[in-house]
């Protein structure tokens, strides 16, 4: 059998998955494992704390929600390995190591540490963590020798900048890392209710599991053409967040829901109301295989200390093949 190309892919436990991840890398992770890729998912928990270190006290509850959060969305931890990052020490110290190679330069022209600043300007959180975030993501996938990263429009940076520093330390010590190559995401970046990227930190968000009255009432929230006041008023749908979510999750309709809206025809209010719809209905197995997997006690906590087993003698056997090429070796 030839050998599966393995890829690397990491969540951010901060709250409840969304449908922006849904349409970005949790929809890709579960298609990824499905088409047969080695698949390696992680609970990025120290990413958590770049922009949420004062709330450690949920970080327990989070990892535990994400991850059934992600065996319901159809991650199989027989098929993908699941672990946690923080429980792999290798990962800290590559990060140390691979820290003293990386121009500073090279992490502050990153554009989406910027746009975090300016999106988060109201907490404190122009920390060395969120600066260093795409070295540590560098470690993440190197050390477990991924081969693929799926990523968005916004994350190619991230993932050059990783090559970089790969090609870097292969110059200085040898050809010991592997150069991750770029799977790019063909979905749009999925806009919030204000407008801006759908995120947790934004607090714009549609949860997977939301009950249905939620669901209507988070879409309701959602800013529209600003232009289209009332029904008959022409809209834009190509500057429009509902639209764009139609977009994604309203398939059949979107030619019909672009068509009208600019004629005025479709007002705002069934606009949304059809969206609501669809994601309810899209996102019902979700909402049923979620509650029974939080009847299960300590799942989470077994499916992570299955995969750790699977993945430390992966980042052990990196860890030590770098120590040798630095000469820190005995």
């Amino acid at each position: 059998m030839a050998e599966r190309t393995r890829v690397l892919t990491g969540f951010r436990p901060t709250g409840p998955l969304h449908v922006g991840h849904w349409a970005g890398n949790v929809g890709n992770a579960v298609r990824l494992q499905n088409e047969g890729y080695e698949c390696f998912y992680f609970v990025a928990d120290w990413h958590m704390l770049t922009t949420h270190y004062d709330r450690v006290d949920e970080l327990p509850a989070f990892v535990e929600g994400l991850v059934l959060d992600l065996l319901a969305a159809g991650i199989d931890p027989e098929r993908s390995v699941l672990y946690r990052q923080s429980q792999l020490p290798q990962v800290a110290e590559l990060a140390l190591l691979l820290g003293m190679i990386t121009p500073l330069g090279w992490l502050e022209r990153v554009p989406t540490y910027k746009e975090r600043l300016r999106d988060m300007a109201e907490r404190d959180v122009a920390n060395f963590g969120l600066l260093g975030y795409p070295l540590l993501q560098t470690v993440d996938i190197v050390i477990v020798h991924g081969e693929v990263v799926p990523v968005g429009e916004d994350q190619v940076w991230h993932l050059e900048l990783s090559r970089e520093i790969v090609r870097r330390f292969n110059r200085l010590y040898g050809d010991v890392l592997v150069e991750p190559q770029a799977l790019l995401s063909e979905t749009p970046l999925i806009p919030g209710s204000d407008g801006r990227k759908m995120s947790k930190s934004l607090d714009n968000t549609i949860e997977l599991g939301a009950d249905p009255d939620t669901i209507r009432a988070r879409v309701r929230s959602f800013v529209t053409d600003p232009m289209k006041i009332r029904r008959g008023d022409p809209g834009r749908p190509e500057i429009c967040p509902i639209f764009a979510l139609h977009g994604t999750f309203s398939l059949d309709d979107v030619a019909r829901v672009e068509a009208t809206c600019r004629t005025g025809e479709l007002g705002c209010v069934d606009c949304k109301s059809l969206l609501a719809d669809h994601l309810i209905e899209r996102f019902e197995g979700f909402r049923e295989r979620r509650a029974v997997l939080g009847g299960t006690p300590d799942l989470a906590k077994e499916v992570l200390a299955s995969g750790l087993e699977r993945v430390r003698p992966i980042a052990t056997e990196t860890i030590e093949a770098v120590r040798a090429a630095m000469r820190f070796e005995g």
